[in-house]
């Protein structure tokens, strides 16, 4: 099958690291970037062969044979993408913390129903790095409060993710509730200027009803493998321990060094997400058979 052309809305440290990824990509290719001005993001794309425009979300509406779009932009801004692109018969990855479509985070409930929408949400990239666990450690623990502490350099936060700080905390907490089975959470960001800059790191506390610590372990471990299957950086930096009924659990996200150096696993983490669900979207709608 012919690569499957995307788009991409917002050129910043998100829409940038994407492009590596997509041209890694067997089943896409970008297509188009978008800014509604002009900007070092939009030169960048310029000087890697990529077409960009300064229409902003007008110039993917025009591109009948773009399919996919991935808005990196703010929840505000989606907001007024999304209907517009639904129009347009575009499949929509929002990573964003909009949430107009309800969240995905592949290791846990992408389906063929999922597929079947016109827009999907990532979460936030502390969501794609701690709701697996959380629903990991629900499956056989019964988790009645969650809680992360989400940490990354703050050389990896663009204007997009600061601007987005409130958005951030409310999504990541309502997905570890909605999608990690969590009966409750709470949710904490910390961008950290250490220099050398930090990894991604992810503090998971968890209080459950059955604290059976091997098979929170275990479940922990099989969950930890599905993720690494499309973000190789992803790993147990603390294995559960358990006092009482409190499960703590740390992971690390390194990143693989595409548009920012390797710290900046919370790039990775949510644009690899959000491009496997693009390629089995792709998969799913053309089965390999998409006419050369």
């Amino acid at each position: 099958m012919d690569r499957v052309k995307v788009g991409i809305i917002g050129p910043g440290n998100i829409g940038l690291d994407l492009l590596y990824k997509l041209g890694r990509s067997e089943y896409l290719t970008p297509e188009l970037i978008v800014n509604i001005r002009h900007s070092k993001g939009i030169e960048y794309a310029e000087k890697m062969g990529i077409r960009t425009s300064t229409e902003g979300v007008a110039a993917i509406l025009k591109e009948e044979d773009i399919e996919i779009v991935f808005d990196c932009t703010s929840a505000t801004a989606h907001e007024v993408h999304a209907p517009l692109l639904k129009e347009a018969g575009k499949f929509a990855l929002d990573l964003t913390p909009a949430a107009v479509g309800p969240y995905c985070v592949p290791a846990v409930n992408m389906d063929d129903s999922m597929l079947e929408l016109d827009n999907v949400n990532m979460v936030t990239c502390a969501g794609q790095a701690t709701v697996p666990i959380v629903a990991a450690i629900n499956e056989v623990a019964d988790v009645a409060y969650a809680e992360i502490v989400s940490s990354i350099s703050s050389k990896s936060a663009g204007p997009g993710t600061r601007q987005n700080i409130d958005e951030f905390t409310v999504t990541t907490a309502r997905a570890l509730r909605d999608v990690g089975g969590a009966d409750d959470s709470k949710v904490i960001i910390v961008l950290n200027p250490a220099e050398p800059p930090i990894y991604m790191r992810n503090t998971i506390y968890t209080k459950v009803k059955n604290p059976d610590i091997d098979a929170i372990k275990k479940a922990v471990e099989d969950m930890v493998e599905k993720i690494k299957v499309y973000v190789p950086g992803y790993q147990i930096l603390l294995e559960p321990i358990i006092q009482d009924d409190i499960v703590t659990t740390m992971i690390q996200v390194e990143g693989l060094g595409d548009y920012l150096p390797v710290y900046s696993g919370n790039l990775d983490i949510i644009n690899a997400a959000a491009v496997n669900i693009a390629e089995t979207y792709a998969k799913k709608k053309y089965g390999g058979e998409k006419n050369e």
